[in-house]
């Protein structure tokens, strides 16, 4: 192959790359978490830190589900006909240089138009909007069944009256919409059931679209949330310059996707402040587990580590799963250690439907289950005394978390009081690791005549995965 063949094949090789966008979409695990969710959640809720992905993956989507053209690994939810779809932000302005960018490419270079995750030869057509340079209102796609889609771009700043239109199958909030303009997006779906997708930096606090989602339990609704530590195309030296770089009180929101609860937040703390990466337990260092039973929500398991020179409680490892019998959740559990105690809440006395109560079956499932359920030493047990006691640990220094316990780190992050008062919501782990912190005393080291293998198996899950 001569030199100018090989110039000519690379640049065909880029034009393809430039007007098939989507064929290259190559996305992080929390973006296909959120398309995953598409195919049993009505309404999604995106929540990220700034230039994490979130928009992108909201772009990708959209395209995918307007041409039809959905990748091998795909497990969302696939329209198997053309669609009818509503996209918009903020204003018009921001629209064309979000939405529409990603979508079409360039606003003001039209010749650049079909370099977004649209692919080119799937565009058909476009009219303008009047009033704003670059800005378009509709887009006309092929979809793969031969029948063609229709892209109503939209903006909030004109109200909900905008968003009125004949039945559509998907919207697509990219920023966070009034509570009046979202309900009309829902409206516009309610004939064929179809999705909202909503994508944005919670920079507005606990406003009445994220409470929707953080306060209303549905089966509808799910939620996802995306980190700065999620985003891999930030090496470890970057992040840390991203989150130096923000006020610390935008900091959890700017890099973490976590709302603003003012002072209804209950571990008011900056996260890195109480996170550290795995480690070696060593033998002398005391463990205790925590569970926290459950069904519907879940049952949920932690392993607390104390170095007892320091007085640091360590959380070393967590599990949280729905909708299992304790055979499962003592399976899953039992590999962390044989011989460390557990703490149990109050409902573990209650008989179940199997004619022994939930703390009996997990101690026939080989669990070293304390003998009472978790108390302080005075034999109260009161929630406000744990989590006070829990805070005043993260405030001194005295609590530490391993990077590796995400469910954890993910309750603390949108765990707050409404009206003065916990709300009881998504805190399964938190409340297995209260348990835990309130049986401390009982926590013991291991036994000198462990069986060795066992020993150095356990050290090294430990060590490199934190479970």
């Amino acid at each position: 192959m001569t030199l100018k063949e090989r110039a000519q094949l690379a640049a065909e090789l880029a034009r393809r790359q430039r007007t098939n966008r989507l064929r290259f979409y190559a996305p992080y695990a929390k973006q296909i978490e959120f398309h995953q969710k598409g195919a049993t959640y009505r309404e999604r809720l995106f929540m990220a830190g700034n230039q994490l992905g979130k928009t992108v993956a909201g772009a990708a989507e959209a395209a995918m589900h307007l041409t039809g053209r959905y990748p091998d690994w795909w497990t969302g939810k696939r329209f198997d006909h053309a669609i009818t779809m509503m996209a918009g932000s903020e204003s018009y302005e921001l629209t064309r240089d979000g939405v529409q960018r990603l979508l079409i490419g360039p606003p003001m270079t039209e010749e650049e138009w079909g370099t977004g995750y649209l692919p080119g030869d799937a565009i058909l057509d476009t009219t303008r909007r009047s009033g704003v340079s670059g800005a378009l209102d509709t887009v006309t796609v092929a979809h793969v069944s031969g029948g063609v889609s229709t892209l109503l771009l939209k903006a909030y700043e004109q109200g909900r009256g905008k968003w009125q239109a004949n039945t559509v199958d998907f919207v697509w909030f990219d920023e966070e919409p009034p509570e009046d303009v979202y309900f009309e997006g829902i409206t516009r779906t309610n004939a064929t059931q179809g999705l909202i997708a909503v994508t944005f930096t919670p920079l507005k606090g606990m406003s009445a679209v994220v409470a929707r989602y953080l306060l209303e339990d549905s089966p509808d609704r799910v939620v996802i949330t995306m980190t700065i530590h999620d985003a891999e195309h930030y090496t470890e030296e970057q992040r840390a310059k991203i989150i130096a770089s923000y006020p610390a009180h935008e900091r959890d929101a700017r890099t973490k996707g976590i709302p603003s609860f003012g002072s209804g937040l209950i571990f008011p703390v900056i996260e890195d402040e109480i996170t550290c990466k795995p480690f070696e337990i060593p033998d002398h260092w005391a463990r205790i587990g925590g569970l926290d039973f459950g069904w519907d929500h879940p049952t949920s398991a932690v392993e607390l580590a104390h170095d007892r020179d320091t007085d640091i409680v360590y959380l070393t490892k967590n599990y949280r799963k729905s909708q299992a019998t304790p055979i499962i959740h003592a399976a899953a559990i039992k590999p962390w250690s044989t011989w460390m105690q557990w703490s149990w809440p109050h409902d573990g006395n209650n008989d179940t439907a199997a004619g022994e109560n939930l703390a009996a079956q997990y101690r026939a499932q080989g669990l070293n289950i304390l003998p009472k359920r978790a108390t302080f030493e005075d034999g109260s047990n009161s929630v406000e005394a744990g989590l006070m006691q829990m805070l005043d640990r993260m405030q001194t220094g005295r609590w530490k978390v391993f990077t590796t316990c995400t469910e954890w780190l993910e309750e603390r992050r949108l765990y707050h009081r409404k009206d003065g008062v916990v709300v009881k919501e998504r805190d399964d782990t938190i409340s297995a690791s209260r348990y835990a912190l309130m049986m401390l005393r009982f926590a013991s080291t291991r036994p000198y005549d462990e069986d060795e293998d066992d020993r150095q198996a356990n050290s090294t899950r430990s060590a490199t995965t934190g479970y």
